[in-house]
């Protein structure tokens, strides 16, 4: 920025308790910070225009690096405001990096959490002793324990081997539901966008992160073999099945397996509007004061989510992966909005009607 350079060359950040000369001769009045924060103020309520001028105007690092909009499927402005935050934060102190593990490495036992820093979780709330490792057993199956706190969304791939750069990360979120237990609500409090050596070691990383949690997962079906996985190790319980359909109008792979398939336009558009809905909620500032006061940020502490939903691209979802794992988890918690409704038939009964006046009975008209 030019004007905000006093006669001996030094810049002037905040505005000064008098006029200083500037280089140029002029005087100068105001900071460039707060000049700065002046152009963003007034371009809160034009969200591809403020994108722009950080863009030009870059203040953090995040800000040089950002894409350009082109009239981005979300609210900018909330999302921008959550990383900014987000960037002003001791991130370790928020998330935790590390790795599940089968105790004493026996498979299908309990789930054992290791913060490591090559681990490839970010995680922002463990489950209390109680709530860990929750699985019931009906008829031989296993089932969450903690659906009623949260759930997980997958966003998987099948081939382990692809050329190089080419192939799309697995991503899986966790967010809890309102509950009355001692977990937050409406929050993600896990992030994986990574992609293992093989597949195989994906599909194990996820059982465990549903297992230790006890909540379970939704992920697409057009990539079947993360759910035979499950079923196969007997957590079909685990997977939910689409919501939009009752049980008797699913496939009969639907049945099986559980997801739902992401080639239906009426799913794509309820995806985005699940993502959308959150942002407006429970991202940002809500300077209107719908859901909480207009001082109070949202609590969403995965930046690398952030920056996949102000990208997300809904004609072009494949390279999204962060933003299709953490739709799915919305949707998953909310399904009961996805249900359809119940056909109610009228059942009608006409009676034979009779003039019973002579001796023979006769049929009246209707």
């Amino acid at each position: 920025m030019e004007g905000f350079i006093d006669r001996y060359g030094m810049p002037v950040f905040n505005n000064p308790s008098s006029p200083v000369l500037g280089i140029d001769g002029e005087m100068i009045h105001q900071g460039a910070i707060d000049y700065w924060q002046n152009e963003v103020d007034s371009l809160s309520n034009d969200p591809d225009a403020l994108n722009e001028f950080y863009r030009q105007f870059p203040r953090t690092e995040s800000h040089a690096f950002r894409d350009e909009s082109k009239q981005s499927l979300f609210n900018l402005t909330k999302i921008y405001q959550q990383i900014d935050y987000n960037d002003s934060l001791i991130m370790g102190q928020n998330i935790t990096q590390g790795s599940f593990s089968w105790h004493n490495g026996i498979k299908d036992t309990k789930v054992i959490w290791t913060p490591d820093k090559r681990g490839r979780f970010f995680v922002s709330w463990l489950p209390e002793m109680s709530l860990q490792n929750k699985v019931t057993i009906k008829n031989g199956r296993k089932y969450p324990g903690n659906e009623h706190i949260g759930s997980f969304g997958c966003d998987s791939y099948d081939i382990s081997g692809v050329v190089v750069g080419k192939g799309s990360n697995g991503s899986l979120h966790g967010m809890t539901k309102f509950n009355m237990d001692n977990a937050p609500s409406n929050e993600f409090f896990l992030e994986y966008i990574a992609r293992p050596q093989t597949a195989e070691i994906f599909f194990e990383e996820v059982l465990m992160a549903c297992v230790f949690y006890g909540m379970p997962i939704l992920c697409e079906n057009n990539k079947p073999r993360l759910l035979y996985h499950f079923k196969n190790r007997g957590y079909r319980g685990f997977s939910t099945n689409r919501p939009d359909k009752t049980f008797n109008k699913l496939s009969k792979t639907e049945k099986e397996l559980g997801g739902i398939p992401n080639s239906s336009e009426d799913v794509k558009q309820s995806h985005a509007s699940a993502i959308e809905s959150y942002i407006e909620k429970h991202v940002g500032l809500d300077l209107v004061q719908n859901y909480r006061d207009s001082d109070e940020m949202g609590v969403m502490y995965f930046q690398r989510t952030l920056e996949d939903w102000a990208k997300f691209d809904i004609n072009n979802r494949t390279k999204f992966d962060a933003s299709i794992s953490s739709g799915l988890a919305i949707m998953a918690n909310q399904k009961h909005l996805y249900t359809p409704a119940k056909e109610k038939s009228k059942i009608s009964i006409n009676f034979a009607r009779y003039n019973n006046k002579n001796s023979v009975s006769q049929l009246l008209n209707k």
